[in-house]
């Protein structure tokens, strides 16, 4: 069976450099769409992912750092923490607060440190998802046709939603495309990794303060985490617990499993916005079972609403 053509524009039809665009948007959110000459997109950007930042900062008095005990205090402890996907506000946190004064003393955390803390490193997975946007937005073509009334999202809106849905709740990006049982699959075996493992925790894997770097890896299985922190993220340890190493690294492992899963849904609406077969499709040919041709969705690689 013969591939479909190709629909990625030659690098001198594009709207600018993918990577010039993902490195601006991972400094300054919103700084990659205003270099691909699309301010509203900038200001939209900009406008969430550093105001969620701020509000995170307020809520927290910038004391998320000082979860760190002092022997892991250094300029690249913090830098496995979500917040380091919106580089420009995480290095401004870090210089500004940093651990704490010096020399070091504990102190007391405001009474909403926990979710202000969720907030900055949500900013983080935020403007990750942005640089999804900006990078596709800037492979498309420099002449798009335009369509003022269309009300379905734009084409290269999609990958980013995929990704950003496949964060929110594992699976849902997979649902989102149709791939209805892949979805349940990953749903399925990550929550349930997720769950087994707070179990074994007993709940106390779900406290940023006691755990910061298995926190920062689970908490990229996005709202089971996060409803399950704002629930019972508080309870009390009031015994030996011989199964929390365990149950920390299943929690743990559950998150980073998921970017896996956020990685297969780009790839998927990549290939079916630029017209790139799909392993599926490249398998069902090889094996003589891709006599119906390549599938795509309505309208991809069509011009995109302003």
């Amino acid at each position: 069976m013969a591939a479909a053509p190709s629909k990625i524009p030659p690098p001198s039809t594009r709207r600018g450099d993918p990577n010039v665009a993902v490195i601006l948007t991972w400094f300054l959110p919103g700084a990659g769409h205003l270099y691909l000459g699309r301010g509203l997109w900038a200001l939209a950007v900009f406008g969430v992912v550093e105001g969620i930042y701020a509000l995170g900062l307020w809520l927290s008095d910038g004391m998320a750092f000082e979860y760190l005990d002092a022997e892991l205090r250094s300029a690249l402890a913090p830098v496995l923490s979500p917040e380091a996907g919106n580089l420009g506000a995480f290095l401004w946190q870090l210089r500004r607060f940093g651990f704490g004064p010096e020399p070091w003393y504990p102190r007391p955390f405001p009474p909403y440190i926990g979710l202000g803390s969720m907030l900055t490193a949500l900013s983080g997975v935020l403007n990750i998802v942005a640089m999804v946007h900006a990078h596709v937005l800037a492979r498309m073509p420099a002449t798009l046709p335009r369509a003022p009334h269309a009300t379905s999202v734009p084409a290269s809106a999609r990958p980013a939603l995929a990704v950003g849905l496949a964060w929110l709740v594992p699976g849902l990006g997979h649902l989102y495309q149709g791939r209805r049982l892949r979805a349940l699959l990953v749903l399925v075996t990550l929550v349930g990794l997720f769950a087994l493992g707070t179990l074994l925790a007993h709940g106390s894997n779900l406290s940023r303060e006691r755990h910061f770097y298995y926190w920062a890896g689970q908490f990229l299985l996005g709202l089971p985490a996060l409803a399950s922190e704002l629930i019972v993220g508080d309870a009390p340890v009031a015994g030996e617990l011989p199964l929390v190493e365990v149950g920390l690294v299943f929690a743990c492992v559950a998150g980073m499993l998921n970017v896996l899963a956020m990685i297969d849904v780009f790839g998927w609406q990549e290939a079916e916005l630029f017209g790139l077969p799909k392993r599926g499709e490249e398998r069902a040919a090889a094996e003589g079972g891709g006599a119906q041709g390549s599938r795509t969705s309505p309208g991809a690689g069509e011009g995109e609403a302003a």
